[in-house]
């Protein structure tokens, strides 16, 4: 097969090609398109710099042969493995990204983990997040962060990464093959959504199950049997208050970047931690169809492109930087609070990304120099918490959420050219948001958005809405390993992994970290047999 690039698709040209498409991505209409017998679709992405002539550009397969798109075999129909006779099975913290992929390659390879998870399963998870939002009374254990599939289950499930590994393809083909749609192989921004998240992650879930594997929910990590020399003997684990002890000499930690008591068991412990730069913001609302009319002009509503994105970013003279994160086309503000007391928010989209808004984080860096006491590794933490609990107080203590429109916030005059009503669930309660964010923060918001605004006409219009306060974009720590073993510095035995370990951010650099932690566990795991 021979692969072409930058092939110019019409808007109408790509809505036909796409609803040509077949399992393999063969496609009739393109391979007319092209003059050819057949073709395939590699990747397609939109083409907006021009607003009189958006298009489509493809990367196109030409002919059969070698290199050929294959139809995804369902997850359920994969072969299983053969069990392997190990000592110990391997123990998966977490079922984020980073765990379960972790978990998924650990089972399929016959190592038959015990995968632990402090939250409910993701059916649980979802009606304890919509009690949350009807009740007002949080779950700490159950909720926007904790739970089967991790923070990103309530997200936009966004599948990009910048990084370049040849384990992409395989983790988009994990996706597909639990459930995903097809369409994340050739997308440019792939995309799942939370609706459809849910039912791959249960059934990724249900292969571990089956290949041998045991996942044990409402169950934490409490303590680690370590002996002198650092090697690991065992973990001690609490269900519903009771604990007990489990042999094991090898731990994957994908906790994610809110197991804040995590963190302090394992500096307790004497883990090798260290604090590490984050962010801190808000997340800003526009009503979506302003900003597809900003994104597209007249093209704007063609039934092929859908919601419009945009990714942003600025760096101002005092040596911050402001930048937009997981844009949520079509999207809500989400609660994402886990501790009583804190108030967070993020952001999510379904699937079909019709919502009346688009959100995103707006985001200014912080650094460990920022920290009142930055020779501590939770320092971050409390830095964290300070702030969450200044946006739960501004919001009335009850779950409301401060929000205040950029004019205001910004002293960005003129008449509004969109208006959105805030999508937080558990409403929201007119709050300055500077008080919300440390000066530093508040001052690099205010500058950096007319700066932003050149780049996307309109992003700093003064009705855009503003909600406090996001701080959990990725983790304050970072649990030290070895660059080579993947194993802990400190504990032998002990991965960390993903993004709560401080070595990824976001949904497919979690699950890239986890297959290759993984591979490093079984490589050692599978000499010993």
């Amino acid at each position: 097969m021979e692969k072409r690039p930058n092939i110019k698709l019409t808007l109408d040209q790509g809505l036909a090609v796409v609803c040509d498409l077949q399992p393999d991505r063969s496609s009739q209409v393109l391979a007319d398109i092209l003059g050819v017998q057949h073709a395939y679709l590699l990747r397609r992405s939109i083409d907006a710099r021009r607003k009189s002539d958006v298009h489509f550009v493809a990367t196109v397969g030409i002919g059969e042969g070698e290199g050929a798109p294959h139809a995804v075999r369902p997850i359920e129909e994969r072969p299983l493995p053969e069990h392997r006779p190990v000592d110990l099975r391997p123990v998966v913290v977490g079922t984020g990204p980073a765990g379960l992929f972790a978990a998924l390659e650990l089972a399929e390879a016959g190592l038959c983990p015990l995968v632990i998870e402090r939250g409910a399963p993701v059916e649980e998870r979802t009606a304890d997040v919509e009690r949350y939002h009807r009740t007002r009374v949080l779950d700490t254990a159950s909720n926007v962060q904790f739970g089967e599939g991790g923070a990103g289950t309530f997200s936009d499930g966004k599948l990009t990464t910048g990084k370049n590994s040849p384990q992409i393809a395989h983790v988009l083909e994990t996706f597909v093959a639990a459930g995903a749609p097809s369409e994340i192989l050739w997308q440019a921004k792939p995309h799942i959504g939370t609706d459809v998240l849910s039912d791959v992650v249960k059934r990724m879930r249900e292969r571990i199950i089956a290949c041998g594997g045991e996942v044990r929910f409402h169950t934490q990590l409490v303590g680690m049997d370590i002996d002198a020399a650092g090697m690991l003997h065992g973990v001690t684990l609490e269900d519903d208050g009771t604990r007990y002890e489990v042999e094991a000499s090898q731990l994957v930690l994908a906790c994610g970047h809110s197991a804040r008591d995590t963190f302090a068991l394992l500096k307790q412990l004497g883990f090798e931690l260290e604090p590490k730069p984050f962010s801190i913001g808000v997340r800003i609302e526009h009503e979506q169809e302003f900003i597809n009319r900003a994104q597209y002009g007249q093209a704007a509503g063609h039934p092929a492109l859908g919601a419009a994105d945009y990714k942003l970013a600025c760096h101002l003279e005092n040596a911050r930087s402001v930048y937009t994160f997981c844009m949520c086309p079509g999207g809500e503000v989400v609660a994402a609070s886990s501790e009583e007391g804190g108030l967070c928010v993020n952001g999510m989209s379904r699937q079909a990304r019709d919502g009346a808004n688009a959100n995103a984080a707006l985001l200014c860096n912080v650094t460990p120099d920022d920290f009142a006491d930055a020779t501590d590794p939770l320092s971050g933490i409390a830095f964290q918490r300070r702030w969450e609990q200044a946006a739960f107080a501004a919001g009335g203590a009850d779950w409301h959420a401060p929000v205040q429109r950029v004019g205001q916030f910004a002293g960005i005059a003129g008449k509004p050219r969109t208006l959105p009503e805030a999508s937080y669930p558990l409403g929201v309660v007119e709050a300055p948001i500077a008080g919300c964010l440390p000066d530093f923060a508040a001052e690099a918001l205010r500058e950096a958005l007319p700066v932003l605004d050149r780049n996307l006409r309109g992003f700093a219009d003064p009705g855009a809405l503003l909600t406090g306060i996001e701080a959990r974009s990725s983790s304050p720590v970072r649990v030290v390993r070895d660059s080579h073993t993947l194993m802990s510095t400190h504990v032998h035995g002990v991965y960390p992994c993903g993004e709560g370990a401080g070595y990824a951010g976001g949904i497919m650099s979690a699950a890239l970290d986890g297959i290759r932690v993984a591979s490093a566990v079984k490589n050692l795991s599978l000499t010993k047999i």
